[in-house]
């Protein structure tokens, strides 16, 4: 995964935007974001390593979503604008690429900008419930992740608005970055 400031110029969501700023992973771990490399091989052995993760941080479930204009046909583009929305989750989200790639913005709440996680097949990315994000595919229009959750599978989006800035979750998360 390769973390950078978004450009912020106009142009499809799914180009690079490339503002030529690396950010660090200190950066990314002092806004809750986590990320791990777990090479995908024909053993299965990362298979053993996610289950790792999954019960370190108490996920029980799992599901696979594949994206693409062959899976989603006429829903593509609709699906695809919907999930760039900026929204927040009440449940930490983590997300493991199996094939394919894609672009997770997250909201650095110091400065309101947004840092581009660029994703490939291995990549695993945790961002905490309450952080301000969203996902986009890149050119290559496709990708197939596994999600894991906690309790059965769901994703509920909360988009950003005041209702959204005052919800307990956001709150609890700007409280554990330590922004007053």
């Amino acid at each position: 995964m390769r973390a950078y400031y978004f450009d912020n110029l106009e142009g499809d969501q799914r180009l690079p935007h490339d503002s030529g700023m690396d950010v660090p992973d200190e950066v990314l771990k002092s806004i809750g974001v986590l990320h791990w490399h777990i090479p995908i091989d024909a053993e299965g052995k990362y298979e053993q390593e996610i289950t790792a993760v999954a019960k370190e941080r108490n996920y029980r479930n799992h599901d696979i979503v594949s994206i693409s204009k062959e899976g989603l046909g006429d829903e593509f583009e609709t699906k695809i604008k919907n999930f760039y929305h900026e929204h927040m989750h009440e449940d930490e989200e983590i997300r493991y690429i199996l094939e394919g790639t894609g672009f997770f913005d997250v909201r650095e709440h110091s400065s309101e900008s947004w840092i581009r996680c660029h994703m490939g097949a291995g990549d695993l990315l945790v961002l905490p419930a309450g952080i301000y994000h969203r996902f986009t595919l890149d050119m290559g229009n496709r990708v197939r992740t596994m999600r894991l959750f906690k309790d059965e599978p769901k994703w509920i989006a909360h988009n950003r608005g005041n209702q959204t800035d005052a919800n307990p979750y956001r709150l609890e998360y700007l409280k554990s970055i330590q922004v007053q």
